[in-house]
């Protein structure tokens, strides 16, 4: 693991991580509706950023997972979405999954409501999650894509039903997305399929730094 050992993790605020997305992450973009961003230091210099936050859809989303809370008000709080995460060259290699176990570490350590942990791997401009499944999460879904297309201007944008972009002329981009969920507390059950990794390849959804794994 090397220098990875040596990567301290702790909160930081809005402005500085998303200024840091916004240089780091493939999109250039940052998810508005981030609550909470950890910063991964080495040597006091930032080198990575992970920011969690509410699902946009996600009333749809919490029956994924049974708890032993019941009720959809008890089921609001008990999870996250990990929706955004940038890493520089400062890190080492392999720093991702480490920097991943310890932020969930500190969401269960300082707020336990947290059951399960939410994310999706762009399997059509970035990857098919290897980080994730590195970090012991559970492959619950591979989907075509039907949501992030390219404009005309070049601009790519994922197509929500709140969205206000002018679609006309986009192109949906070819790939996969897939569905990741870790469960913090491990008396939780999924309620969705528990996908084999082999899948991936299965499937033809692999895809590494934007290439397509053959």
């Amino acid at each position: 693991m090397g220098r990875a050992k040596e990567i301290k993790v702790k909160v930081i605020n809005s402005s500085i991580a998303n200024e840091f997305i916004k240089q780091h992450h493939y999109s250039g973009k940052v998810v508005n509706n981030s609550i909470l961003h950890f910063g991964c230091f080495l040597d006091n210099k930032l080198g990575g950023v992970m920011s969690y936050g509410n699902p946009i859809d996600k009333r749809n989303i919490l029956n994924f997972v049974e708890t032993t809370n019941k009720g959809m008000n008890a089921k609001w709080n008990e999870m996250l979405e990990l929706n955004r995460m940038g890493f520089s060259s400062l890190l080492p290699k392999n720093s991702e999954s480490r920097c991943i176990s310890i932020s969930i570490k500190l969401i269960k350590k300082n707020a336990p409501q947290i059951k399960w942990i939410l994310s999706f791997a762009d399997g059509t401009q970035c990857g098919d999650g290897t980080i994730y499944r590195a970090s012991g999460f559970y492959l619950t879904a591979i989907n075509k894509n039907s949501t992030i297309y390219k404009l005309p201007s070049g601009e790519t944008i994922a197509k929500h039903g709140t969205s206000k972009k002018n679609f006309t002329g986009a192109e949906k981009l070819k790939g996969y997305q897939l569905r990741y969920i870790y469960l913090i507390d491990k008396k939780s059950k999924l309620n969705v399929e528990n996908l084999p990794y082999s899948t991936i390849k299965e499937k033809g959804a692999g895809m590494y730094l934007g290439n397509t794994r053959q």
